[in-house]
């Protein structure tokens, strides 16, 4: 039995809505992406939502708009895909890393508060595998930045009853791995209006108005530019999408809660391998991912060559993520930092993911735990 890592749960009311767009006639950034925008916005809380061709996009937009100067500084995590770092830079910013706690990889708030200087306009935390991490110890180590979360793992997770995406910033994707898909995109929610209108601004060239209300209606197809700006804007066609994602997203998310629960239990007899912990603070977790790490001590084989024996038997797997200070471009800007982040570069060189997603069946979920089994009991010390 073949095991992918992850397979879209695409139904006929997505298909449907797809078709009708098409068939409307306006099938870029128009209605639909309107709706999405409330309708996501009110499922997480927040003033506002803007939709975005990529979480990636989101981000870039975020860091623009606080106007980074050199040698302007973001505190961020290692552990996170290499947008998050990357958005930085290119928006003109530094990044500090601070390391990560060990139960949960999620960044540590207890260090955050060290690496702050004069220069720290930001901290960006990840809401790592979609658990949230303790966003109140994290706002308070830093009261003078402003708090952007990426969230790309954490639609439909919450924080003290409060749902991400409903505080300052946060950056959701909609990637085909994510919890809800449009094939790519992602959104960014805000409590600020000032910042929603800037967005809105640098998402679509500094245009201040609408094109589809421009061109879709009686109104002249006038214009300005207010500044430059980029076009990172979703069309109705993955909207389409959007709209039935987002409506199933609480049954998705129940879905991989209970496929993770499975893995707990299962891997309770697999000691070499040591799954993430939960944390302390009250949160609801998305469980994008389900992240293992394996255990030097018990195996006589590296992360690396687990994993390779893993998908040889036709079972897919995640690496999530090579810690970014592990990276050679940021080994040249940032120089070494293993010696600052130990905890990072520990779980970098011991960590996957395992398939985890809605429609896989309990029965590719068991060969999963058999395969990874087996590999651990050959491979034992």
């Amino acid at each position: 039995m073949k095991v992918p890592f992850s397979r879209p749960a695409i139904g006929e009311e997505e298909i449907a809505e797809v078709v009708a767009c098409l068939r409307s006639g306006w099938i870029t950034s128009g209605p639909r992406t309107a709706q999405f925008e409330r309708e996501f916005a009110a499922r997480h809380g927040a003033a506002e939502a803007l939709a975005v061709t990529s979480a990636t996009a989101g981000l870039h937009l975020a860091m623009l708009a606080l106007d980074l100067r050199p040698g302007d500084e973001v505190i961020t995590t290692p552990l996170t895909w290499p947008a998050t770092v990357n958005a930085i830079v290119l928006a003109g910013g530094t990044p500090v890393l601070v390391d990560v706690e060990a139960e949960t990889l999620n960044i540590d708030p207890r260090l955050i508060a060290g690496a702050v200087t004069p220069r720290t306009r930001a901290v960006l935390p990840v809401h790592y595998a979609g658990q949230p991490c303790d966003l109140d110890a994290v706002a308070a180590a830093a009261p003078g930045a402003r708090l952007i979360e990426d969230a790309a793992h954490a639609a439909g997770a919450s924080y003290r009853d409060q749902p991400i995406g409903s505080r300052d910033t946060a950056i959701f994707s909609f990637h085909p791995i994510k919890n809800m898909t449009t094939g790519e995109g992602g959104m960014v929610t805000t409590n600020d209006p000032a910042l929603a209108r800037r967005l809105r601004l640098l998402r679509f060239h500094g245009v201040e108005r609408d094109a589809w209300k421009a061109y879709g209606g009686a109104q002249l197809p006038l214009y300005d530019v207010v500044e430059p700006g980029l076009k990172y804007n979703l069309t109705d066609i993955q909207s389409a999408i959007g709209l039935h994602q987002l409506r199933k997203l609480d049954a998705f998310n129940a879905e991989r809660a209970r496929l993770a629960a499975r893995y707990d239990a299962a891997l309770r007899d697999v000691p070499a391998l040591r799954p993430l912990g939960r944390a302390a603070h009250s949160c609801t977790h998305a469980h994008h991912l389900y992240v293992v790490l394996v255990d030097p001590a018990r195996l006589a084989i590296d992360r690396n060559a687990f994993m390779a024996e893993v998908i040889a038997a036709d079972v897919g797997l995640g690496l999530h993520f090579t810690a970014v200070h592990e990276l050679t471009y940021y080994r040249r800007l940032l120089g070494d930092l293993r010696p600052v982040l130990p905890v990072a570069t520990d779980a970098s060189a011991r960590l996957f993911s395992l398939p985890l997603f809605p429609g896989l069946s309990d029965a590719e979920h068991d060969r999963v735990v058999e395969v990874v089994a087996d590999v651990a009991r050959r491979h034992r010390r």
